[in-house]
C-alpha cells in the first residue's frame, strides 16, 4: 500500500478537527492549550506532505518555524497558567473572564461548574519553634 497525499491530509485533518472541538468544547486552560497544539501539528503534517509532493524543502522550513513558536508559546502559556492558578486556584476559563476586553460582555454559562474548595496549603514550621499540635495530636496526650 501506497501512503499517498491523500492519507497525509486525512490525518492532518482529523489532528485539527478533533483540536478543534477540543478548543472549543473544554473549559480547563491546559486541555485548551494542549488542542491549540494539536491544531497546529494538524497543519505541520499538511505542511511536510505538500513539501513532500511539490519536492521541495519549504514545507519543513514552515515546520521548524512553527515548533519553535510553538515551544516559545509553550513556555509563555504554562507560566501565564501557573501565575493564574496561584491567584484563584482554578484554571477554569469561564472563571477568568474578567480578564476580558472593555466593552466586551461576559459569557454566561448555562450550566456553571461547582465551586472549587480550596484547602490552605501545608507550611514548615519556623526553625527553633516548637510546631503547633493539631488536634488529634492534642487528644492523643
Amino acid at each position: 500500500m501506497t501512503v499517498t497525499l491523500w492519507h497525509f491530509l486525512a490525518v492532518a485533518a482529523a489532528l485539527f478537527g478533533l483540536g478543534l472541538v477540543g478548543f472549543l468544547t473544554r473549559r480547563n486552560l491546559i486541555t485548551m492549550f494542549l488542542c491549540a497544539e494539536m491544531m497546529l501539528q494538524g497543519v505541520a503534517i499538511n505542511f511536510v506532505a505538500f513539501a513532500r509532493y511539490h519536492a521541495n524543502l519549504q514545507g519543513q522550513v514552515f515546520v521548524l518555524f512553527i515548533l519553535a513558536v510553538a515551544a516559545c508559546e509553550a513556555g509563555v502559556a504554562l507560566a501565564l497558567f501557573v501565575s493564574l492558578y496561584r491567584r484563584r486556584r482554578t484554571l477554569d476559563s469561564s472563571e477568568w473572564q474578567d480578564l476580558r476586553e472593555l466593552g466586551v460582555p461576559a459569557a454566561a454559562d448555562a450550566e456553571p461548574l461547582e465551586p472549587v474548595r480550596v484547602e490552605p496549603e501545608p507550611t514548615l514550621t519556623p526553625a527553633g519553634a516548637r510546631p503547633v499540635p493539631t488536634a488529634e495530636e492534642a487528644a492523643r496526650v
